[in-house]
């Protein structure tokens, strides 16, 4: 059943325009994090200096939906040069830290982008949107105030999602190579939530909106693929809560993945290659 914010002619994330609206705020952040947060906020400048413009959350701490003990802190950065080497075993450093300080947290993500990609032509429908919508400000200036707008159209599933096929390869090769339980575990977790974000966007420009929550997104697919919504949702449960079982592994490289590539190329094409 698709959610009942979904009416009046524009789906649940967007503004009256029929835009994607931001998600996230720092208002929203669950009492229990906002200590692993001002950390972040303090340390990020004495590692980068200068040569950071931009830090910003996504993910569920700032939509305030995170779980303590159970979510991870994810940040993204814009530096003025490429990143290198050095940058990341520095953010490395600090995320086994701030990791190990705080038991709120299970684990600490970062990108790291240059200024100048994250602003470019190719990324302005994929790692742009992704800024510009999905992530909060922390410090710095706001990087969407250089992008434009989005609707949920086929362009932004196109270049959000529409390497499916090329990251598929990239899957074939882990699997074999997670050989305990927790690093399955940790594969079924990122495989899972993102084969549904995927078939989500798949279906984003009819169901005409945007949501970050996996089984929301689950729902929206079943609505139009019910003969693949069993799966689909099975995913979304274990993008939250995932198990170890190889079984899950195989089903999504030998079945639901590729099946998954195939309709989103012919619905949507496929995504402009990267160098």
């Amino acid at each position: 059943m698709i959610s009942s914010r979904h009416q009046d002619g524009h789906g649940t994330g967007l503004d009256p325009e029929g835009y994607i609206r931001r998600e996230g705020d720092l208002g929203l952040i669950p009492r229990p994090f906002q200590p692993v947060v001002a950390a972040a906020r303090d340390r990020l400048p004495a590692l980068f200096g200068g040569r950071m413009t931009s830090a910003y959350l996504y993910g569920s701490i700032p939509r305030g939906t995170a779980r303590v003990g159970r979510s991870d802190l994810d940040l993204l950065l814009a530096l003025r040069e490429e990143p290198t080497e050095a940058d990341r075993d520095d953010i490395r450093a600090l995320e086994e830290a701030l990791d190990k300080e705080f038991a709120e947290i299970d684990g600490v993500g970062t990108l790291l982008f240059s200024r100048a990609r994250l602003l470019s032509d190719l990324e302005t429908y994929d790692l742009g949107w992704f800024v510009s919508c999905l992530c909060t400000p922390l410090l710095g200036e706001d990087l969407a105030e250089h992008l434009p707008r989005y609707r949920p159209d086929s362009r932004l599933a196109r270049e959000t999602n529409g390497d499916l096929a090329l990251v598929l390869e990239r899957w074939r090769t882990r699997v074999p190579e997670a050989t305990t339980e927790e690093a399955r575990r940790t594969l079924v977790r990122g495989l899972s939530r993102h084969l549904v974000r995927t078939g989500f966007t798949l279906v984003m420009p009819r169901w005409n909106g945007w949501t970050s929550d996996l089984r929301e997104m689950a729902e929206a697919f079943a609505a139009y693929y019910p003969e693949r919504a069993r799966q689909m949702r099975a995913a979304a449960v274990l993008g939250y809560e995932p198990n170890s079982d190889p079984a899950v592994l195989r089903s999504y490289v030998d079945d639901l993945g590729p099946w998954l590539a195939e309709e989103y190329a012919r619905v949507h094409g496929v995504k402009a290659p990267r160098p």
